[in-house]
């Protein structure tokens, strides 16, 4: 008759010590997606203002009608007083005037005439639509150089209120105007906005006097 044979089995301390492996690979797993996921999402917020900027400027270039508003120019607002969210607006009022100090024109009726002052005037009824940052996201600063100085909301010593920059043809590059008013004697030519993830990282979107948009800048100034 033949022995039994004697089989060795798992002992319960090495059971605990595989459980244990395995248990802290999976929280190192969970937690790198987790800060996967973070940097994912904040990045796609960064080119989704990106392409709301690129939206203004095809509008703009095309001459998108706008109520009863023809050559209207559009653009993105940005607040101090609102980080979470921006606003796309048609830059409708006022009316073309040969004192227009960013569309200057000698015939207010002509057909090359375009309306706007390159600001937002939300009593003007130019808002478009809200966009409304999300995940806790917020748009941490935003600058433009007047004058070529770089002045922010935060950076710089602060200073800026309010950032709009608009787009009208015929050229893609972009009227920047801060706190409420354009200056065709020492106009902005660059803007930039960072957007930050409350578990950390920025990124920044940038906009250049040739009117190109980077959603991959590497800093504000």
């Amino acid at each position: 008759m033949e022995p039994p044979r004697f089989r060795r089995g798992f002992t319960l301390v090495e059971l605990m010590m595989v459980l244990g492996i395995i248990s802290i690979i999976s929280i190192v797993v969970i937690i790198n997606q987790n800060s996967f996921n973070k940097t994912i999402i904040l990045a796609n917020t960064a080119y989704d203002v990106a392409l709301s900027l690129r939206s203004a400027q095809t509008y703009g270039l095309t001459s998108r009608v706008a109520g009863t508003s023809v050559n209207t120019g559009y653009g993105l607002n940005f607040q101090k007083a609102r980080q979470n969210s921006f606003t796309f607006f048609a830059d409708t009022y006022p009316a073309p005037s040969t004192l227009s100090v960013c569309h200057f024109t000698n015939d207010p009726s002509g057909p090359d005439a375009r309306p706007g002052n390159c600001t937002y005037e939300s009593a003007q009824g130019e808002k478009v639509v809200d966009y409304a940052l999300g995940n806790g996201i917020t748009i941490s600063d935003f600058c433009a150089n007047p004058g070529g100085s770089w002045s922010c909301a935060y950076a710089n010593g602060g200073g800026l209120s309010s950032l709009d920059i608009v787009f009208a043809r015929p050229n893609p590059d972009p009227f920047i105007s801060v706190n409420g008013t354009y200056s065709d004697v020492s106009p902005a030519t660059g803007a930039c906005i960072a957007v930050t993830s409350p578990q950390g990282g920025a990124h920044f979107v940038s906009i250049a006097a040739s009117g190109q948009i980077s959603a991959n800048a590497t800093s504000c100034p």
